[in-house]
């Protein structure tokens, strides 16, 4: 089955449907990247549950109306969103800390971050918070940004 590219299908449909209630499960499909099948069986399921109904517009066109009770999810879901966000971003930093530490001992205040996106982004603000100068020398120690991990190569080795 094809998922929906985001942590939370239900909150992504949701959020779909209060921007355009007169959406069809193709539109939703393609604008989500899914099969129309993955977006039929979500939306059954959030129908089932009461959080989203059907209202039939004529013979061939549906209108999707979030519930109170999915509006109520909905902004639980965000609230959850964020605050899981929050936490990713205090993990991050956490460990770019500790790796500038790590380099500090080392009596260093260069370094080189490679990798991109927001966990690099994180790891570049952190550096420069914590005092480390962050060059484009291949001579310096790197911290490499891998998903979520920090590692840091000292002259050739690597450390997570």
């Amino acid at each position: 089955m094809d998922t929906i590219p985001d942590a939370n299908p239900d909150l992504t449909i949701l959020e779909q449907i209060e921007q355009n209630p007169d959406a069809n499960q193709a539109a939703l499909a393609s604008q989500l990247d899914v099969a129309v099948g993955t977006i039929n069986w979500h939306l059954k399921r959030l129908i089932d549950k009461g959080f989203i109904k059907v209202k039939r517009l004529n013979r061939k066109k549906l209108r999707y109306i979030i519930t109170p009770e999915g509006i109520a999810m909905r902004a639980r879901m965000t609230i959850d969103f964020i605050q899981n966000q929050f936490q990713l971003f205090r993990l991050v930093r956490q460990r770019v800390i500790e790796a500038v530490e790590q380099v500090k001992a080392e009596g260093m205040d260069e370094v080189q971050v490679v990798g991109s996106g927001d966990v690099a982004d994180v790891c570049r603000l952190t550096c420069l918070e914590q005092g480390m100068r962050i060059v484009n020398d291949s001579g310096k120690p790197r911290l490499v940004v891998q998903d979520l991990k920090i590692l840091i190569e000292m002259g050739g080795s690597k450390k997570a």
